[in-house]
């Protein structure tokens, strides 16, 4: 179902898409099953493959949210939610043992006990974050703390962000919800990481036309990604309009897949 979708998509680019429908489809370069699978293509098959799920067809990525607010409708800001934060228990948290890890397998009502360190999920941390309560007490975590934003300022560049945390820019706006004297320092350093960083992400993805990119995004965050392969979209479809790709007429989708209904009523 899904490879079909892609396929879909691989004619589309570049304005590759039949041009009128019940033609013989271009589907060069394509392997002779995908071919198979294009309706009107030179040895397709006599039996249609079965239609795709409106939602498949319909489906956009959603964006993560911005600044220290999440998207539930994110998976990038659900991954991130769950990057763990060092804590420590500020009172005694019933039945909660096990599910950070703390307590024996069995234990119904196992209690973490108060002074005791943690590991807790971001999403878990925020709702039991209380100034008034004092339930929990958070610690910054080591790329956030002085000794590497005094790195961070010196050049940016030279760290690999993936590596120490694939969500750098989100976790840290996240990690401004908790009351921290040096709130101000880390957002200013989120900031300053990001416009030093962005240069040369944009550069290398508008110079690296054809080329395997995996090692310019190996030491990018998953958001300094997302940029990455913005760039190299706009740098594929500079080269489409440069080939004169970019301005040919297709016939829209749906009124190919009217054509087909109303073939199949008339054959019925």
């Amino acid at each position: 179902m899904w490879y079909r979708a892609s396929v879909t998509d691989r004619r589309r680019h570049c304005g590759t898409e039949a041009a009128a429908p019940g033609s013989a489809a271009d589907c060069s370069g394509l392997p002779q099953r995908a071919c198979a699978a294009v309706p009107g293509a030179a040895g397709a098959s006599a039996a249609p493959p079965p239609a795709l799920p409106a939602m498949a067809e319909a489906y956009f990525p959603v964006g993560p949210g911005l600044g220290s607010e999440e998207n539930f409708l994110s998976l990038d800001d659900i991954l991130m939610s769950q990057e763990k934060l060092p804590g420590r228990a500020e009172s005694s948290l019933p039945r909660l043992a096990f599910a950070l890890g703390q307590g024996a397998a069995g234990g119904s009502g196992d209690s973490i006990p108060e002074g005791s360190k943690l590991e807790i999920p971001m999403w878990l941390a925020k709702g039991l974050h209380d100034s008034k309560r004092r339930i929990i007490s958070v610690e910054l975590p080591k790329i956030y703390k002085e000794a590497w934003r005094t790195v961070f300022s010196a050049d940016a560049n030279v760290v690999d962000l993936h590596k120490m945390g694939p969500y750098y820019y989100g976790f840290g706006s996240q990690l401004l919800n908790f009351d921290n004297p040096e709130n101000p320092e880390i957002a200013q350093t989120i900031l300053q990481t990001f416009i030093s960083r962005f240069r040369r992400i944009m550069d290398s993805s508008q110079n690296a036309y054809n080329e395997d990119t995996s090692m310019l995004v190996a030491r990018l965050d998953e958001l300094e990604r997302a940029l990455f392969r913005a760039g190299q979209k706009g740098l594929n479809d500079f080269q489409c309009w440069e080939k004169g790709q970019a301005s040919q007429i297709t016939v829209s989708s749906l009124v190919q897949n009217y054509g087909k209904r109303k073939f199949t009523d008339m054959d019925g």
